[in-house]
């Protein structure tokens, strides 16, 4: 999926939409009188300028962690640890996917096979564990992987398939198979994000603190990959098997969530069921910020249906005059 070929050009041909590339958001004005947010203001990325934008409703889907250092910035003498945070949890449980185990090895036969076009050696795994037996772990993983030609590191296989890698496979040689897990992160509230007073980016505006470490339950799954992996190859006749078992820390996976997690509570949590925020009814978030567990799969379609959920929801509430 890509905005730009799909849900940009789609806005545009409403003839509402103003794009303004360049625009570093730096907080979400509120009026404490209305208890609303009444628009962002912005930095030019080109001159420094600043501005502001208004709006009757607004939409942060930045990322879980850029709409969150967008809220601790917009801090106020109600709010003073972030915009929308009565219950104090803004910037906790910050998740990410348990990535750096599973299993390689050779797969004889077809050494002298010549991939060529379409190559059918990708493959997914879903989630399997705790499903029908229990394990020595909460939730499980899901397996990403494939065929490649031996020589080739694994790293690359997980990291996309580069130019070199794809002719590779229209050489002749040995066939490699790797089962790489990615797995479900607990939400833990001392995993958390925090305003840095000390550093700020390049527009001076404050960078993020991470704190954030993997606990028992996900250095559990990691070593069940390795584990499972090795047994799938070996039960299909694979040789020089390989079980791996990296040390990627948290961030690896690149999919970051949780840090204004969903609740019926708002007490407990910082958006309702439809990504609005509990304390600013007409703000919401729509990014993996919401999330309350990560799952085992790769989040972007589940981060796009909550935004699709929330749009029409804001629409309706409009359309009531609640908003």
């Amino acid at each position: 999926f890509s905005s730009v070929n799909a849900t940009l050009p789609a806005a545009e041909k409403t003839g509402r939409m103003t794009l303004r590339p360049d625009s570093i958001v730096h907080s979400v004005s509120f009026d404490p009188r209305t208890r609303k947010a009444t628009g962002v203001h912005a930095i030019d990325a080109q001159t420094g300028a600043t501005r502001q934008f208004r709006g009757k409703v607004i939409f942060l889907c930045a990322s879980a962690l850029e709409s969150v250092r967008i809220l601790f910035n917009s801090s106020t003498a109600e709010f003073l640890n972030g915009l929308a945070n009565s219950s104090g949890e803004l910037g906790h449980n910050l998740m990410d996917h348990v990535k750096g185990g599973g299993a390689t090895a050779i797969i004889p036969g077809d050494e002298n096979r010549i991939m060529r076009g379409r190559r059918p050696n990708g493959i997914y795994v879903p989630r399997f564990r705790n499903l029908r037996t229990k394990s020595q772990f909460l939730r499980g993983y899901g397996y990403e992987g494939g065929g490649h030609r031996e020589g080739w590191e694994r790293g690359i296989l997980e990291t996309g398939f580069g130019a070199e890698f794809k002719k590779s496979l229209r050489q002749a040689g040995p066939w490699r198979f790797t089962f790489a897990g990615y797995g479900e992160c607990l939400p833990n509230q001392a995993n958390y994000v925090e305003l840095d007073k000390e550093k700020v980016d390049a527009w001076g505006v404050p960078v993020l603190k991470i704190h954030c470490a993997w606990g028992q339950n996900e250095y559990a799954i990691r070593k069940d990959m390795s584990i499972a992996a090795a047994e799938m190859l070996s039960a299909a006749g694979a040789r020089a098997i390989e079980p791996f078992t990296d040390d990627d820390p948290p961030g690896f996976s690149i999919h970051e969530m949780g840090t204004a997690r969903m609740g019926r509570d708002p007490k407990t949590s910082v958006l309702n069921s439809y990504n609005q925020a509990h304390n600013v009814k007409n703000l919401f978030i729509t990014d993996g910020a919401a999330m309350v567990s990560s799952s085992c799969v790769n989040p972007s379609l589940t981060y796009m249906a909550l935004t699709a959920r929330a749009c029409d929801y804001a629409v309706q509430e409009m359309k009531k005059g609640s908003l």
